[in-house]
C-alpha cells in the first residue's frame, strides 16, 4: 500500500503544471480554483459547537408585526414606530438575504469539480469580493437612523424594546463620553468593543449588532466655537468611518486586560493574532433632543415663504417644525455635513399631551405601574390603581415638562410612605385612588388608623397623627375608618382592573392570537386578564402561561390514550373550564388525568367494548357532571 502511495502523482505538482499550462493557454485569465484557497464557511457563517455552520442572523419579522409589538408598549409616535420598524427590519432581512446568497455561492463553489476551470477575473483580489459585505451589491448604502424628540418621548424605551424583540447584541451609549481618539476621554471605538463582550465575545455576532448613541446633540459644534473641538466635532469625525465601514481592532493599547488576553491566546497557539471587528452591518441608531433645532428649520422656512402670493404656515409645536428638517438644517445646527450623511433616514417623535401620558399608564404593559405592582408584590401587598388616580398622576407628571419621565417622579413621590410603612403592618391590599393621590399622608394614617399595627407605629413616633391634617371630605369619609371596608374598595378596583385587561384584549384579540399562537377566544381573554392581574408580569408572559395551560391539557389526551387506549376529546369549553382549574386550585395535569380517570375510566371502557367506539368528546358540563353523562351516553350508544 505504501508503495502505491509512492507510485501516486503529487497533487500540487499537478496543480502547479496545469497552471502553468493554463497560463501560458489563456495569459493568466484562467485560474484553478482547489481547496487550499476555497473561502473557509466558518469565516462567514461560523460554526456552533458541533463544528456545523450556523447563521449569526435568523430574521424573520416583518415591519408591520414589528409596528404591532411596539404598539403595546409605546404611545402615540405612530410615524416614529413605523420609521424604525421598516428600517431597522429591512437592515436585518437584507442581510439575512446576502447571507442566504453567500451561503448558496459557497456550497455552489465547493461542488465544483476539481478538473473544472474557473474564470476569475478579479483572480488578484485574493478572495477580498467574497464575504458577506460586499455580496453583489455595489454602493450598499446602511440606513443608520437619527431620532428628534424632546425628552421623555421614549426614544431610549422604544430602541430597547425593538433590540430586545428581535434579539441581537445592543449597546447604548450617551455622546457626551467620548472624544475623538487620541484625546482624554472614552474613545468612540469603545461602544463597538463593548457590543463584543453583549455579544459573549462572539465577534462574528457582535458584527450585526445595534449601536445606539443618545445626546448626540450635545456633540453639534457651537457657533461661537474656533479651533479643534475635542468633544464635538472631533467625536463626529470619529465616528464617521465606525458608521460606515471599517475595521476596529479589539485590543485597547495599554490596557493590561487586552494584553492579558494576548499573551494567553500566544501561549496556546504560539502565534500572535489581531482581533478585529467589522462594522459594515452594524446598525447605528442616534438620537437627541435638539433643542434650539426648531427655530433654525423655523427660520429657514420663513425665508422661503416670504414673496408675493407666498403662505406663511405657523407649526403648533417643535415636532411639527421638525417634519420640515433638511440637511442643511443640521449642518447649521454644528454637524458635519459627512457626519449627517451617514444618517439617511430620520424620524421625529412627537411630545406628548396629558392625554398621552394618561394612556401610557393604562396601557396594561406600561413599566411605570408594572414597576410599582413588582415593589409592593416583593413585600407581599397586592396593589391596585384606579382610573381617577391615574388621570392625576397624569395631570401631575405634565405640569413638570419631562414627559413619561414626570409619571415615575409623580407615583414614587405619592406612594413613597406607603412603601415604608405597610410592609410593618398587616396590611397585605393597597388601593391608589383619587382621595390616595390628593392626600397621601391622610390616607394613609386612616388606613393605619384601622389596623391593629397603628397603635404599635404611634407609639414608636413612626407615625404622628397629633397634627393630622385630613381634608375635609376625607374626614367626613374616614373618620370611623375602622369600620370602613377596606376590603370591598380593592375588590371593586381589582374588578374594574379585570374589566378594563378583559377589554383591551378583546380589542386586540386578533393581534395577540397570531404573535402567541393561540385562539383567543372571549372566555380566554377573560382567562388571561385574570391571570395578569393577580400575577406580576406583562401581557405577553399571560398569554403564555394561559397558552401553557391549554398545551398542558392537550397532553393529556394524549397520554391517556397512551395509558389506557382510550382516545378523549376536550371540547372548548372543557379546555377552559380546566385551564380555570389549573389557575385558582393550584393543581397539575397528573392531578386531572387522575381525577378523568376517576370519572371516565370505567363508563367509557364499558362502552368502548359494548359499541366499538373509541374516541369520546367530554364537555364542560360532562366534567362537573360525569355519572349524568355517561348515563345518557351509555343509553344513546348501547340502548
Amino acid at each position: 500500500m505504501n508503495e502505491e502511495n509512492q507510485n501516486l502523482p503529487d497533487p500540487q505538482k499537478i496543480e502547479k503544471e496545469i497552471s502553468e499550462f493554463l497560463s501560458k493557454k489563456f495569459g493568466g485569465n484562467v485560474k484553478i480554483i482547489s481547496p487550499s484557497i476555497m473561502p473557509k464557511q466558518s469565516a462567514i457563517m461560523g460554526k456552533d459547537s458541533s463544528g456545523e455552520k450556523r447563521r449569526f442572523i435568523n430574521f424573520d419579522i416583518k415591519p408591520i408585526e414589528l409596528v404591532s409589538y411596539l404598539d403595546q408598549y409605546i404611545v402615540r409616535q405612530n410615524r416614529a414606530k413605523s420609521v424604525l420598524s421598516t428600517k431597522i427590519c429591512t437592515h436585518f432581512n437584507r442581510i439575512k438575504h446576502l447571507e442566504s446568497i453567500f451561503e448558496f455561492d459557497i456550497d455552489d463553489t465547493a461542488n465544483i469539480d476539481n478538473s473544472r476551470h474557473h474564470i476569475d477575473d478579479n483572480a488578484n483580489d485574493n478572495g477580498k469580493n467574497n464575504n458577506l459585505r460586499t455580496t453583489g451589491i455595489t454602493g450598499s448604502i446602511k440606513s443608520n437612523i437619527l431620532m428628534l424628540g424632546p425628552t421623555g418621548v421614549g426614544k431610549t424605551y422604544i430602541i430597547k424594546l425593538i433590540a430586545k424583540k428581535i434579539g441581537v447584541p445592543f449597546v447604548k451609549a450617551d455622546a457626551t463620553k467620548f472624544s475623538e481618539t487620541g484625546y482624554v476621554g472614552g474613545d468612540v471605538e469603545d461602544i463597538i468593543r463593548d457590543l463584543v463582550k453583549e455579544a459573549n465575545d462572539d465577534i462574528e455576532l457582535a458584527q450585526y449588532g445595534i449601536v445606539y448613541i443618545d445626546e448626540i446633540d450635545k456633540i453639534a459644534a457651537s457657533q461661537n466655537f474656533r479651533g479643534a473641538d475635542v468633544s464635538r466635532t472631533g467625536v463626529q469625525r470619529a465616528l464617521l468611518k465606525p458608521m460606515e465601514e471599517t475595521d476596529i481592532d479589539l485590543k485597547v493599547p495599554h490596557d493590561p486586560i487586552s494584553m492579558m488576553q494576548e499573551l494567553e491566546n500566544y501561549h496556546k497557539t504560539g502565534k500572535r493574532t489581531k482581533r478585529r471587528i467589522n462594522t459594515a452591518n452594524i446598525l447605528f441608531i442616534v438620537s437627541g433632543a435638539f433643542g434650539d433645532l426648531a427655530q433654525i428649520v423655523s427660520k429657514r422656512i420663513s425665508k422661503q415663504s416670504i414673496g408675493f402670493g407666498s403662505t406663511i404656515t405657523t407649526s403648533k409645536d417643535d415636532s411639527e417644525i421638525l417634519k420640515h428638517l433638511k440637511a442643511e438644517d443640521l449642518v447649521e445646527f454644528g454637524f458635519e455635513s459627512e457626519f449627517i450623511g451617514r444618517l439617511p433616514v430620520r424620524c421625529v417623535l412627537e411630545k406628548l399631551s396629558e392625554d398621552d401620558l394618561y394612556s401610557i399608564l393604562r396601557m396594561p404593559n406600561n413599566p411605570v405601574i408594572l414597576g410599582k405592582r413588582l415593589d409592593f408584590n416583593s413585600y407581599g401587598i397586592d396593589i391596585v390603581f384606579t382610573d381617577e388616580a391615574l388621570k392625576m398622576f397624569a395631570t401631575k407628571a405634565f405640569s413638570e415638562n419631562t414627559g413619561a419621565r414626570g409619571l415615575v417622579s409623580a407615583v414614587e413621590d405619592t406612594l413613597i410612605h406607603f412603601e415604608e410603612h405597610l410592609p410593618s403592618s398587616d396590611i397585605r391590599k393597597l388601593t391608589v385612588t383619587q382621595e390616595l393621590v390628593e392626600n397621601p399622608a391622610s390616607y394613609l394614617e386612616a388606613m393605619l388608623h384601622s389596623h391593629k399595627y397603628f397603635d404599635m407605629l404611634h407609639k414608636n413616633n413612626t407615625v404622628d397623627i397629633s397634627n393630622s391634617k385630613l381634608e375635609p371630605k376625607i374626614i367626613g369619609k374616614y373618620s370611623n375608618s375602622s369600620d370602613w371596608n377596606w376590603d370591598e374598595i380593592h375588590r371593586i378596583a381589582k374588578d374594574r382592573e379585570k374589566e378594563y385587561i378583559t377589554e383591551y384584549i378583546s380589542k386586540n384579540w386578533k393581534n395577540l392570537s397570531i404573535r402567541h399562537g393561540l385562539t383567543l377566544s372571549q372566555y380566554r381573554c377573560s382567562l388571561v386578564a385574570q391571570y395578569f392581574c393577580t400575577h406580576v408580569t406583562e401581557l405577553g408572559n399571560a398569554i403564555q402561561k394561559i397558552k401553557s395551560y391549554y398545551e398542558s391539557i392537550k397532553k393529556i389526551e394524549i397520554d391517556f390514550y397512551k395509558s389506557y387506549d382510550l382516545n378523549i376529546v376536550f371540547e372548548e369549553d372543557a379546555v377552559d373550564f380546566l385551564i380555570e382549574e389549573l389557575i385558582h386550585n393550584q393543581i397539575t395535569s397528573r392531578d386531572i388525568m387522575a381525577k378523568i380517570y376517576n370519572d371516565f375510566y370505567n363508563g367509557l371502557n364499558l362502552l368502548r367494548d359494548k359499541s366499538g367506539k373509541n374516541r369520546f368528546f367530554l364537555s364542560r358540563k360532562s366534567l362537573l357532571e360525569p355519572d349524568n353523562f355517561l348515563n345518557e351516553l351509555i343509553k344513546k350508544e348501547i340502548a
